[in-house]
């Protein structure tokens, strides 16, 4: 199923064949993240702010990939501590960081979210641990649900050692307790650069709300994070 192929005018019977696909999806996943009341457990390793070398309100970034960059950008701009969100590609080349070329699955392009956040507020590890309880299921392996193709893959695209290390020893944690099902899958690999996708998939949920697949696939996503992590949960409008 390609989900963004329903901003053209599209028919309700494509609609509707969509909505069965993404249904027979979940009815696969019997441990679906989108029905999951308590959080995954914290990270037993994160970064934290030291007491010296960061200055106050120091901003960092994290890459993330998982499914549909829609619904990722829909979670994590409703983090506190979260500044900003920029949904795009990461992994391929910029003369492919185009949404058609890397629906074709042969840029190595992975539809990605950009973070940029305050870690005095939010910590990367509790991004992380947001990832992988809110934002998509971790052990399917390139696809979420319904969206088949390497670019909804899971990856995160760190950014120098300490992410690399964190994110690492926190998969170790997750499969060791057998948090899931099945083995996590995500990758991780060194961010060579992220390439912000085109204005119209930027907050595409918030100014397309009633959209079949957003009310479907995304609108659980953000009752998720509001009930696993309500003091991290703020309500979010576009800037005027």
């Amino acid at each position: 199923m390609n989900p963004h192929g329903l901003l053209g005018n599209i028919s309700l019977i494509f609609i509707a064949a969509g909505l069965v696909l993404v249904g027979i999806a979940k009815l696969r996943r019997p441990m679906a993240l989108n029905a999951r009341k308590e959080p995954i457990p914290a990270p037993i390793h994160d970064i934290v702010a030291p007491e010296s070398g960061w200055e106050a309100n120091e901003l960092h970034t994290a890459v993330f990939a998982g499914g549909c960059f829609w619904g990722s950008q829909s979670v994590f701009q409703r983090v506190k501590g979260v500044v900003k969100t920029t949904v795009g590609y990461a992994g391929g080349h910029s003369a492919t960081a185009i949404y058609r070329a890397v629906t074709s699955m042969d840029t190595g392009h992975a539809e990605a979210i950009e973070i940029v956040y305050n870690p005095e507020l939010v910590s990367f590890g509790t991004l992380l641990r947001i990832f992988f309880s809110v934002m998509h299921d971790p052990t399917q392996l390139n696809r979420q649900g319904a969206d088949v193709g390497t670019q909804y893959r899971s990856a995160i695209f760190f950014i120098g050692d300490a992410q690399r290390e964190t994110a690492q020893a926190y998969i170790d944690q997750l499969d060791a307790a057998h948090i899931y099902p099945a083995k996590i899958v995500t990758e991780l690999t060194p961010l060579i650069e992220f390439f912000p996708g085109e204005d119209y998939h930027q907050d595409y949920a918030l100014k397309n709300p009633h959209n079949p697949y957003i009310q479907v696939c995304d609108i659980p996503k953000i009752a998720s994070l509001k009930q696993q992590f309500p003091n991290l949960f703020q309500d979010y409008t576009l800037p005027s």
